[in-house]
């Protein structure tokens, strides 16, 4: 079958790999339907993360379940299923408690473990590990409308992503929240912060393309400056408050000093941008003395599907939008570097 390796940094290829195939009992191959590049991919293709050449790489991902190993009893072949961006057991202590990306059988598409090279979701196929507890169902007739397989792909990672860091950030009805950061996981954390009743809602971001879906989405004010000067235009818009929830969702220095910068006394601040790029660290006695919480990380987002799943069938929550670049496999570097160069905010892969 043909899959996304890289070899070093801005070298990406699309290969023959061998077939994914059952090797555990409770494994399941997924044909690949659409994947997607997430912007956490781009650190590997920058180099800025360390990857093996010849790695697979990807990790978001729906399709059709092509075979099922013998202990598979919650999915047949045929199936239409989507697969968060870790694999998990479903049954250790972390997932009972919902924490699924710290499964102790957990994994990372892509990743090489133990076990050798796990495959990565931008390819024909992935075999699937504990495919009962990681895959969910989706309906069948989905296949045949382009918008909602779209966003049902969003279930794998972004979507639950920005849902992690406004559950985090402790979003209410009636809050005022800011969100940091106008890629796809900042702008599913203004759909998030609608979702679940917030009044007000500050996307801090410089590309209009971006900031128009973000107001689409729910932003009801757009903050284009950045640095010390995003943190006044917020404290201007609130009063001099700054807001009850903040969403970072970049994961650079400067991006959680503005976020610290923009929490209102008492407030919280969700995190999920993946860290990169920190130096000198945050001052906690700021945070100590202002009793701003953080809180955030990898985003459960198996846990979630259940809960965001609806919403998404019925249309109430739509994410499609930040996918603004379709490609075939084959072009799948093209893609990479669409969203490096930042002319391309999501790149949707179709198989």
């Amino acid at each position: 079958m043909r899959a996304t390796v890289i070899h070093a940094p801005h070298d990406l290829r699309v290969e023959e790999v061998p077939d994914a195939r059952i090797r555990h009992a409770g494994d399941a191959v997924v044909r690949v339907v659409r994947a997607c590049i997430c912007g956490s991919d781009l650190w590997a293709y920058r180099g800025e993360s360390a990857r093996k050449p010849g790695q697979r790489i990807g990790h978001e991902f729906l399709g059709v379940v092509e075979e099922t190993g013998a202990d598979v009893s919650g999915l047949r072949t045929g199936d239409l299923v989507v697969a968060p961006f870790v694999w998990s057991d479903g049954v250790c202590a972390y997932c009972a408690e919902g924490l699924t990306t710290s499964c102790v059988h957990g994994g990372f598409w892509g990743s090489i473990g133990e076990q050798g090279q796990s495959d990565g979701g931008q390819g024909e196929a992935v075999r699937v590990p504990f495919a009962d507890a990681t895959l969910v169902r989706l309906p069948a007739d989905a296949l045949s409308d382009e918008r909602l397989l779209t966003a049902l792909l969003s279930l794998s990672d972004v979507l639950g992503t920005g849902h992690h860091a406004a559950l985090g950030a402790g979003v209410r009805p009636g809050a005022t929240v800011a969100v940091v950061g106008d890629g796809a996981v900042g702008l599913c954390g203004v759909l998030a912060a609608k979702r679940l009743g917030a009044e007000r809602i500050i996307a801090l971001g410089r590309h209009r393309a971006r900031t128009d879906i973000a107001r689409d989405f729910g932003a009801t004010d757009v903050v284009a400056e950045r640095g010390d000067e995003a943190v006044a235009a917020v404290r201007q818009l609130t009063g001099g408050q700054g807001a009850h929830a903040v969403i970072e969702a970049v994961g650079t220095e400067q991006s959680m000093r503005t976020a610290v910068g923009i929490t209102r006394d008492g407030g919280a601040i969700g995190y999920v941008g993946v860290p990169h790029g920190s130096g000198t660290g945050l001052d906690l006695g700021e945070m100590f003395d202002r009793n701003i919480a953080l809180r955030g990380g990898v985003a459960p987002v198996r846990t979630y599907i259940p809960e965001l799943l609806p919403d998404v069938l019925n249309g109430s929550v739509d994410p499609s939008p930040v996918f603004d670049l379709t490609v075939g496999l084959g072009e799948v570097p093209d893609g990479y570097r669409a969203m490096d160069e930042r002319t391309a905010l999501k790149v949707l892969v179709k198989l």
